[in-house]
């Protein structure tokens, strides 16, 4: 791992330890807190089986995270929750605006099929701002920069846009129509196009452009409608001339949803460059700052994502699934294969771009039966020597090419890219 920034890795005993993943990985400007389960770090229990109280013991346990290291819940930028039934959303966000005081983060809620815990409704993950650094870098007080507009919907739950450092993360946009608060008419390919428009609108008013994405999310009701997604989404990109020019593409992961808020069929999230940083960063030119897209013969390649996308400190990579880049076809075997296959077709990305798996901040892993994680646990530390990754594991109900697991990551990136060296 190179030793130009230092990854820091850090546990609590005052939430839940596990033994497949560390409870905060800070690298530069951001910590990614892993998925909390509604566990009592003291007892190791499931919480009571109240959604309130199920939601409460999660955010708790991503407080007692948060303050270990010397942060609070303010700092969050990003929130991720994954729920068992869409209908415990409402009662989850009365607990959930308790925890914030200033502001609320950009926000993603999904229902998924299963949860790693059985009796779990919920679990929910962060993304931190970071302004310390990590080792050596100086001590900086960044400014979040927290934006919502009239063009897109505006959530009472989060903030369309919070930039930090050089980055800004997107809320999940569902395919609504700003002016009426309605899904629109139509089915999956007018949806998937709302919430791209919504996507672009926000970018539009903090004056982005829409290539400046560098990873998107997309949650699908049925994974069968990917190729009508796929159909709009290379309406949206390449977006401009230059792009264009370099077929570039962000990286992307597509994750099966068993329900999405308003019964949508689709809902997109996404990361974005932010070249001019956040106060009291210098203000670098639009280009001053270079996106870096890369892929290997040596993993999967797709037409419609990037294997890899770095910018500033981080590399975004696209989810991988068990397929031999040979072939082009899913490995022989079951899950134990399948997770191997995909962990290697990670490895070869990132040691495409000179990294190595020790690199990884955070690992996300999605699995058909959510029964096999012990299997995926048994062949997953041995990808890395080090302190392990920031980790989020959920079961969905169908996986691209009917695969058992797929697995996507963020990798550190201590050279930076141009001029950020």
């Amino acid at each position: 791992m190179s030793s130009v920034i230092i990854k820091r890795s850090i546990n609590t005993e005052k939430a839940p330890i596990s033994a497949v993943s560390t409870q905060s990985v800070a690298f530069s400007h951001y910590n990614n807190i892993s998925a909390q389960l509604p566990v009592s770090p003291e007892t190791g229990d499931l919480e009571a089986a109240d959604i309130s109280a199920q939601a409460k013991q999660c955010f708790e346990n991503i407080k007692a995270i948060v303050e270990s290291i010397g942060h609070v819940m303010d700092d969050v930028v990003k929130i991720n929750i994954f729920l068992k039934n869409i209908a415990d959303m409402d009662a989850v966000d009365a607990v959930y605006a308790g925890f914030f005081q200033d502001y609320l983060p950009v926000r993603t809620t999904v229902a998924v099929d299963a949860l790693p815990l059985d009796g779990a409704l919920l679990q929910v993950d962060a993304l931190i701002s970071n302004g310390e650094g990590t080792t050596p870098q100086a001590p900086c007080d960044l400014v979040k920069v927290a934006k919502n507009t009239e063009n897109a919907p505006v959530s009472p739950t989060s903030t369309h846009t919070v930039a930090f450092s050089h980055y800004n993360n997107i809320s999940a946009q569902l395919p609504v129509d700003p002016k009426t608060g309605e899904l629109v008419a139509g089915g999956v390919t007018e949806q998937t196009a709302q919430c791209l428009k919504n996507i672009k609108a926000i970018l539009e008013s903090i004056d982005v452009p829409f290539d400046d994405i560098v990873k998107v999310n997309i949650f699908l009701k049925d994974l069968a409608d990917i190729d009508a997604v796929n159909g709009v989404y290379t309406t949206f990109f390449p977006d401009s001339a230059i792009a264009r020019t370099l077929a570039y593409v962000p990286a992307r992961t597509i994750i099966a949803a068993s329900a999405l808020p308003m019964d949508a069929l689709v809902q997109i999230d996404a990361v974005v460059s932010h070249g001019d940083g956040t106060p009291p960063q210098a203000v670098e030119d639009r280009h001053g700052i270079v996106i870096k897209a890369n892929n290997t013969d040596q993993a999967p390649k797709c037409a419609l994502s990037t294997q890899t996308v770095a910018f500033s400190h981080y590399n975004h990579i696209s989810a991988q699934l068990p397929l031999d880049p040979k072939t082009g076809e899913l490995v022989a075997g079951g899950v134990t294969e399948q997770a191997e296959q995909c962990l290697n077709n990670i490895k070869a990305i990132v040691e495409s771009i000179g990294h190595v798996m020790d690199d990884a901040v955070k690992i996300n892993i999605q699995l058909q039966n959510i029964a096999d994680i012990d299997a995926i646990n048994g062949i997953y530390t041995s990808f890395f020597q080090g302190d392990l990754p920031a980790r989020t594991t959920v079961g969905v109900s169908a996986i691209p090419m009917d695969a058992l697991v797929q697995i996507d990551a963020v990798i550190s990136n201590a050279e930076g890219t141009p001029p950020a060296v």
